[in-house]
């Protein structure tokens, strides 16, 4: 190819709006900008739900995940999200298994079979919103020590040259970003000390050697279709370590109720956010035939925690265990009734500050 056909060849390639957005959203700005917080700020409390393709029902053998997406009863969820007076749902798109709840045709490009045709993302946004709620999504690159081989070698993850990973990692936050718009209210990105070693935790497992990965750049493409969506990257249980000043809340993971908020934001700028399992200490409920277990904590320590946090403007979420079907765990769910009533009663219900 000589010189002319191949500037034209590039000119028409870089019309083509996929790859043009794609190449935008690799520009970050030079300074960042945090996006506003306030609404966030101003919720009390919410329901992390890790419902994965490897949770389980409470009997019997579990559906395909396919199947198991199309059973979801939408409406009686959000109820009891509801009845359990939560201001948000931080709800888990992928994780271990890069398996989604959604069509996306980018994963389907790198891997069939790991989409569904039920939109349950934009299904549970648009009951939240009908509540005043607002929807949170927790995401996972999956290439965390062969936990899902086949999406690894796919994805990039261990290619010599990983800038092909990071250009798939990018399109499939850009295409969501765009689809959903503000309906995705915040990012909840886990698993960066998979893809970086600077971290406190390393848990890289291939060859990073002379690659960084572009937070900076994955940023940008995870606010496409909406910029005020807010961002964060999990460095690990109680760590603030920045793999970039490119976020705007903390992750904020915990594994108990010893270290409420102090201020709203912390000492890296970062708005304050919480999250800890509230029942079931492993996150998803992979046991078959089994009953998640009962609050780890009562109702008066429940209590006092969300109150000190709230004091300082600091929202804090609790992962509810569910089964496949859906159903959380009532016991669970009963006991942040009480909470929501606790707080009324002290006036600590709040009006919400719509992002957009």
């Amino acid at each position: 190819m000589d010189r002319r056909k191949f500037i034209t060849t590039l000119a028409t390639c870089a019309a083509c709006t996929p790859l043009r957005r794609l190449l935008g959203a690799q520009q970050p700005p030079r300074n960042y900008q945090r996006a506003n917080t306030d609404w966030l700020a101003n919720c009390r409390y919410g329901i992390g739900a890790h419902w994965t393709a490897q949770t389980v029902g409470r009997h019997g053998a579990a559906l395909p995940f396919q199947k198991a997406v199309d059973a979801f009863d939408v409406k009686r969820f959000v109820d009891r999200l509801t009845y359990a007076g939560a201001d948000y749902l931080l709800f888990t798109s992928a994780h271990a298994l890069q398996m989604l709840p959604a069509p996306h045709p980018v994963i389907d490009k790198i891997l069939p079979g790991r989409t569904c045709k039920r939109d349950l993302l934009a299904e549970l946004a648009d009951a939240l919103a009908a509540k005043g709620k607002y929807l949170l999504i927790y995401y996972n690159h999956s290439c965390n020590r062969a936990q899902d081989r086949p999406w690894e070698q796919a994805v990039g993850y261990h290619d010599r040259d990983k800038n092909r990973l990071a250009r798939n990692l990018l399109e499939i936050v850009g295409w969501m970003g765009e689809r959903y718009g503000n309906k995705i209210k915040a990012w909840w990105f886990d698993s960066p000390y998979s893809l970086d070693p600077r971290g406190p935790h390393n848990s890289v497992s291939t060859d990073m050697t002379g690659f960084q990965f572009p937070w900076e750049r994955f940023t940008v493409a995870a606010k496409r279709g909406f910029p005020g969506r807010l961002v964060t990257y999990n460095p690990g249980i109680a760590y603030t370590f920045l793999y970039t000043s490119h976020q705007d809340y903390w992750s904020g993971e915990l594994v108990n109720l010893k270290t409420p908020a102090k201020a709203r934001y912390l000492k890296n700028g970062l708005q304050w956010f919480g999250w800890t399992c509230l029942d079931e200490r492993g996150w998803v409920h992979r046991r078959a035939n089994s009953e998640i277990p009962k609050p780890l904590y009562s109702d008066k320590e429940v209590i006092a925690y969300v109150r000190e946090c709230n004091s300082h403007q600091a929202p804090m979420t609790f992962n509810v265990g569910i089964y496949q079907d859906g159903q959380m765990a009532p016991a669970s769910v009963e006991q942040l009734q009480r909470l929501a009533m606790a707080l009324e009663k002290k006036g600590a219900m709040k009006t919400p500050v719509h992002p957009g």
